[in-house]
């Protein structure tokens, strides 16, 4: 790791106060950039089969003793808490497949009640648990939705499961809920549905949001052909809505850039994860749902927590430190893209990364 771990910058906020305890000490790599958002992965295993997430990879989920443990999650939450994190995310995999996950939010936000806590979910077994979600004052939820046609999201997902989906949106929407809707833009697939995402975000008071397609795992169904640029995409919207770009409302915003919609209810954004990078900006980490570290999406490079989790001599204290050298060297995802060129940058799976 060779860095030192006074790279790991402390502010000059006093340790002393507890109010002040979360913000003592902040994660800040190389390239200037603050680590304030924890994306935790509660499973690889999912009940949908969508083309850019597990694609034609072999089905070979993570074995029930290498799953960190919840009370091992709550410690990692703790520890990132105490180094600025501010924002933590759930995801999968699916994270209502897992068994006890509704409570395990509960545990979070009782643990917790300061923190930004999200859920991003597929949406398929999300209904029953929205008014826990909205007791707890969870702070938004992701849905994966990349069609309104039924036969185009069982294209897309390898299920008919899109009523159960609408649902849940209907659900969270009537609750309160701040929702964004994400589509992963597939040219030939769910172009031609534009209109239905621009009337979403017309008449409800959502973000629909789309992700350009990935070159993200093995077997990967990425190809040119299949590529829909957010340049692109927002030309086509402006052909049926008036849009008006928004400003970023700070650090935690996240990498879409947002559009209003003149006489809507929500907005339209997007993620040009391959054509404009954010990576200057990124401020995350992903933790695996078997305890590996991940500090930039595109990197196969993982640092392996779950020993030291549950080595009965590693103390919270070393975890910080650990944690602030691996901050260190968070590279920058936009150069590793570059490098391999349209080819596959990640041996796992997205459902192996946690999104």
């Amino acid at each position: 790791m060779g860095n030192s771990a006074s790279s790991c910058r402390a502010t000059n906020v006093s340790r002393t106060d507890p109010k002040n305890r979360a913000s003592s000490l902040m994660l800040v790599d190389a390239h200037g950039r603050t680590v304030r958002y924890l994306r935790l992965s509660l499973t690889d295993r999912c009940n949908l089969r969508c083309v850019y997430c597990r694609s034609n990879a072999r089905k070979c989920s993570i074995a029930h003793d290498d799953i960190l443990r919840y009370e091992e999650l709550l410690r990692v939450v703790d520890i990132a808490v105490s180094l600025g994190i501010g924002k933590v995310r759930l995801t999968g995999g699916e994270p209502f497949v897992r068994r006890d996950c509704a409570e395990f939010l509960a545990r979070l936000r009782r643990r917790f009640p300061d923190i930004d806590l999200r859920v991003t979910s597929n949406g398929t077994l999300l209904r029953e648990h929205v008014p826990l979600l909205k007791d707890i004052g969870i702070g938004g939820v992701n849905l994966s939705l990349d069609s309104f046609r039924r036969e185009t999201f069982m294209r897309v997902t390898g299920r008919d499961m899109l009523p159960r989906v609408l649902e849940s949106l209907d659900a969270l929407l009537a609750a309160g809920i701040p929702v964004k809707l994400n589509a992963v833009a597939l040219k030939g697939v769910n172009d031609g549905e534009l209109e239905d995402f621009v009337h979403a975000a017309r008449t409800m008071p959502v973000d629909v949001r789309f992700i350009e397609f990935m070159p993200m795992g093995s077997d990967t169904a990425w190809k040119p052909e299949r590529f829909w640029s957010a340049d692109d995409i927002l030309a086509d919207v402006g052909a049926l809505a008036t849009l008006v770009p928004e400003a970023s409302r700070g650090d935690m915003d996240g990498p879409a850039r947002m559009y209003g919609i003149v006489g809507g209810k929500g907005r339209i954004g997007v993620i040009s994860a391959m054509s404009q990078h954010f990576c200057k900006s990124c401020n995350r980490l992903r933790l695996t749902s078997d305890g590996r570290l991940r500090t930039c999406l595109f990197s196969d490079r993982e640092y392996r927590l779950r020993g030291l989790l549950r080595h009965g001599r590693i103390g919270d204290g070393h975890l910080r430190r650990l944690f602030g050298l691996l901050c260190v060297g968070k590279p920058v995802g936009a150069d590793i893209l570059q490098g391999r060129k349209g080819v596959a940058v990640s041996r796992k799976a997205m459902t192996g990364i946690g999104g």
